[in-house]
C-alpha cells in the first residue's frame, strides 16, 4: 500500500468505532468506501457510501471491487440470542472474507473482541496465543471470527489482522474500564497499525489503551504503542459493590447470557 493506504473500504461506518475509523482515515485513503446498512454522507471527495446489508454476499463482494484492504466493524456489539449473533457476526464476516478473497484484497482486518476471553482470572495477564475462554455467546460468536480469519489466511493466502477490541470510550465509566479502557487516539492508532504492519499473513492482537491495570499483553506485530491510560480517570470512578474474578466481570455473570437464551 506504500505511504498512501490507497483504497480502503470500512463496514460499520455508522457506529461509534467506525466513525472515528472513518474520520482519521479520511486524509489518509486515496478512496474510502463506507458501508453500512443505514444512509451515510459523503464528506469528502476521497469518500463513497454504500448502503447494504452484510447478509447479501453479491453486494459485499461488489463493494470491495478494486480495494486495497478492509476494516470489518460491522456486527451484532454485545450479547444476544445465538441465531442473531450467528447472523450477523458469523455469517457476515464470512462474506466479508471470501468478497476479499474474489476481489484480491491485500489487507483484511477483522474486529474481534476482549470478551473473548473473559473468563481469565483478573490475576492473569492474557496474551493472543491463549485459549479462548469467552465469557458469553457474543465472546462464542467472536472465536467464530478469528477462525475464519484464520482459515481464509491458511488457505486463502489473505493477511488478516484480528483486533480484539477493548473498552471503546471517550473516557473510562467503570472499574472495568481502568483495565480494559481504549480510547478513540489509541483505537484509531490500532487500526492504522493494522492496516499498514507489514510481513502479517494473521495475527490477532489486543487493542487496549496503556492502562496501568491492563489484564492483556499489546501484540508487537502491530508496531503501535499506545499512549493513553485510564489512571488518569480513576479518582473520578467510584468504588463498585462487588469486586470481579475474571476479566470480562458483569459481562461472564449467567444473567447476562440467561435473558437470551
Amino acid at each position: 500500500m506504500g505511504t498512501s493506504l490507497g483504497t480502503v473500504v470500512v463496514t460499520g461506518a455508522a457506529g461509534r468505532i467506525g466513525s472515528v475509523v472513518r474520520a482519521g482515515l479520511r486524509g489518509e485513503a486515496e478512496r474510502l468506501v463506507l458501508v453500512d446498512r443505514v444512509g451515510l454522507v459523503a464528506q469528502s471527495p476521497a469518500e463513497e457510501v454504500r448502503r447494504l446489508d452484510l447478509r447479501d454476499a453479491g453486494a459485499v463482494t461488489a463493494a470491495l471491487e478494486g480495494a486495497d484492504a478492509v476494516v470489518h466493524l460491522a456486527g451484532v456489539p454485545d450479547e444476544a440470542p445465538l441465531p442473531d449473533l450467528l447472523e450477523g457476526n458469523v455469517r457476515g464476516t464470512h462474506n466479508v472474507l471470501e468478497g476479499a478473497r474474489r476481489q484480491g484484497v491485500g489487507r483484511v482486518v477483522l474486529a474481534s473482541s476482549n470478551r473473548l476471553t473473559g473468563f481469565y482470572p483478573v490475576s492473569t495477564t492474557v496474551t493472543a496465543d491463549m485459549p479462548p475462554r469467552p465469557d458469553g455467546l457474543y465472546g462464542v460468536s467472536k472465536v467464530a471470527v478469528e477462525a475464519l480469519g484464520r482459515l481464509y489466511a491458511d488457505k486463502f493466502g489473505l493477511s488478516v489482522v484480528c483486533l480484539r477490541i477493548g473498552s471503546f470510550e471517550d473516557e473510562p465509566a467503570d472499574r472495568r474500564h481502568l483495565a480494559t479502557w481504549l480510547s478513540p487516539r489509541d483505537c484509531l492508532g490500532f487500526v492504522r497499525a493494522a492496516l499498514t504492519a507489514p510481513g502479517i499473513d494473521f495475527t490477532a492482537a489486543y487493542a487496549v489503551s496503556a492502562n496501568t491495570r491492563r489484564f492483556w499483553d499489546v501484540e508487537p506485530a502491530l508496531g503501535y504503542t499506545p499512549v493513553d491510560d485510564a489512571e488518569a480517570f480513576a479518582a473520578r470512578i467510584p468504588p463498585e459493590e462487588a469486586e470481579h474474578d475474571v476479566q470480562g466481570g458483569a459481562f461472564a455473570g449467567a444473567e447476562y447470557t440467561l435473558r437470551h437464551l
